[in-house]
């Protein structure tokens, strides 16, 4: 259950002045300003033409999965929460946390379907706490991204971190909020999950 500190912990940062436009389906997006050459490249990056495009229905974005990678990780392991599962996998991390070696470089990668619609301004928000103090929040946006072509997910790699070290940071276990959303509010994804430090992966 969600607190009032989940949710202020949780609330994406904020441009003074920024006001999100209205938002628009792929299709409208493939109409406007036609003519407009650095548009027209800008809206192809995107996987934008000029065709027709499913109906818009659902949501805009599907979060698959959530990757941590290290190139300190052991050949032939990986560390992925599996978000399609019905958040099993998620769940499964409080009885037994993620194992993160400490000291270490790693990175948060998130897997992710846009089903329909230009998506932009969506971003991930991550915080940290132990014993139910804050100790880190992270907040990546994700880009603009057009519908996943033949429903293939997009991948973004997010900034690398180090993993704290020492026996302080080894005790206990981390527990950590997630969430995707976009500038309108709207969220995709929205899991509990939980890790803890240790000497080796």
């Amino acid at each position: 259950m969600s607190t009032h500190d989940d949710h202020e912990d949780l609330k994406a940062s904020t441009t003074p002045g920024y006001k999100p436009t209205a938002a628009k389906t792929a299709e409208e997006y493939a109409r406007l300003d036609a003519e407009d050459e650095s548009l027209a490249r800008w809206k192809a990056s995107l996987g934008i033409t000029g065709g027709g495009s499913a109906p818009a229905t659902g949501p805009k974005v599907t979060v698959l999965s959530l990757e941590l990678h290290s190139d300190t990780l052991p050949p032939g392991k990986t560390i992925v929460l599996d978000l399609k599962d019905g958040k099993e996998t998620v769940q499964n991390t409080k009885k037994e946390p993620i194992v993160i070696k400490e000291g270490v470089e790693y990175n948060v990668r998130i897997h992710f379907r846009v089903n329909h619609s230009i998506i932009s301004g969506v971003r991930y928000l991550q915080v940290v706490k132990r014993s139910g103090i804050k100790v880190d929040k992270l907040e990546q946006m994700l880009g603009s991204y057009g519908p996943s072509p033949d429903e293939k997910p997009y991948t973004k790699n997010f900034e690398p971190e180090e993993s704290p070290s020492g026996m302080l940071a080894r005790s206990g276990t981390y527990d950590v909020k997630s969430r995707v959303q976009d500038d309108d509010g709207e969220i995709y994804a929205d899991f509990s999950w939980h890790f803890k430090l240790a000497k080796e992966w």
